[in-house]
């Protein structure tokens, strides 16, 4: 169902998350990276943020426990399944290692720095998972899930006195602690970048959760309007607008990693560090980084989300729920990361 009180306050959660790491430990949310670095690389730039993420369940679960999504049921019954299982996170694992990203790196983070090569990703791996979405729906309705009892998908849905409390609390939480204790309380410091990247996983982890991107019906049901419209829930729209867009707006004031513009006085410009650590981390690869496996990762990550839903974020959350499922779709992701 369309969601759109819970979808905005989701996304201005993931903006909170991911331009709070950006302007604060200078460094991009990139969840694919993030995984892969926990596995294969674990240290103090990966292991806080997922684990925040991961943590993200807890609030949710004792205070929300309405918003906790309704994931298909695990049937791993046969080798046919189990196979498929681990395909869909081979897929993923693969295609967002050679596509330098996903959703989160490419989408969130990299259209609002104005990124000409995340704009070229984004526009492969979304083009390729509606199209997925769709010619595997025209093969099998049981793709797009329609919704219950037959209303249209399309149809806006509001949420509980206790859901709107706990929504709004959270995201004016996230905005106090960005905007008025890390600046103000938190020194430059290792330590200091630890603690915020902690707090930043979980804030983004609860904008997955509220927004819906964390439930996998709720992402194909977006892909919908190319085939039935009434399966259509345009809910994921509204990340553009109270997600990207904030992310956008902030990337332009703050010039993140360039030289500010001075009065006239005389003296050189500088560039503005982050608020807890000393130099930026941000991408430096362009469009003429570009290849063939760049362009096949997009591919390769779109038709794995076309197919299920599920991308990178979204499957850490979803493995805590069902870790059987979790532990092979991650063994599936990370062999793909090694490819």
């Amino acid at each position: 169902m369309f969601t759109p009180v819970h979808t905005s306050l989701g996304a201005l959660l993931l903006f909170q998350g991911s331009s709070g790491l950006l302007f604060h430990n200078g460094k991009i949310f990139g969840i694919s990276s993030l995984l892969t670095g926990c596995i294969f690389q674990p240290g103090a730039d990966n292991l806080p943020i997922i684990a925040g993420l991961l943590s993200s369940w807890a609030p949710v679960y004792l205070l929300a426990p309405s918003l906790i999504p309704s994931y298909p049921s695990v049937v791993l019954d046969s080798l046919t399944s189990v196979a498929g299982t681990l395909g869909l996170g081979f897929l993923v694992g693969w295609g967002t290692k050679n596509g330098r990203g996903c959703t989160s790196g490419h989408m969130l983070c990299g259209l609002s720095r104005l990124s000409p090569r995340s704009l070229i990703a984004t526009s492969i791996f979304f083009t390729t998972a509606l199209l997925t979405a769709s010619f595997a729906t025209a093969t099998s309705s049981s793709i797009i899930p329609v919704c219950p009892d037959g209303i249209p998908c399309y149809t806006a849905t509001y949420p509980t006195t206790p859901e709107l409390t706990f929504m709004a609390s959270t995201t004016a939480v996230s905005f106090l602690t960005n905007y008025l204790l890390v600046p103000y309380i938190l020194p430059r410091s290792k330590k200091s970048r630890t603690v915020f990247s902690y707090l930043a996983g979980i804030e983004f982890g609860l904008g997955l959760i509220i927004s819906g991107m964390a439930d996998p019906a709720k992402v194909l049901r977006f892909f919908a309007f190319l085939t039935d419209p009434s399966r259509f829930d345009p809910s994921l729209a509204l990340i553009i607008l109270f997600g990207i867009g904030p992310s956008l707006i902030s990337y332009l004031i703050a010039k993140p990693g360039k030289k500010q513009e001075q009065p006239v006085t005389g003296t050189e410009a500088e560039i503005k560090k982050p608020t807890l650590a000393d130099v930026w981390s941000l991408p430096t690869a362009t469009v003429a980084d570009i290849d063939w496996r760049f362009v096949a990762g997009a591919v390769a990550f779109g038709v794995g989300w076309g197919l299920s839903g599920v991308c990178p974020g979204p499957a850490a959350l979803r493995a805590v729920m069902q870790p059987i499922w979790g532990s092979l779709w991650m063994g599936g992701y990370m062999l793909g990361s090694l490819l």
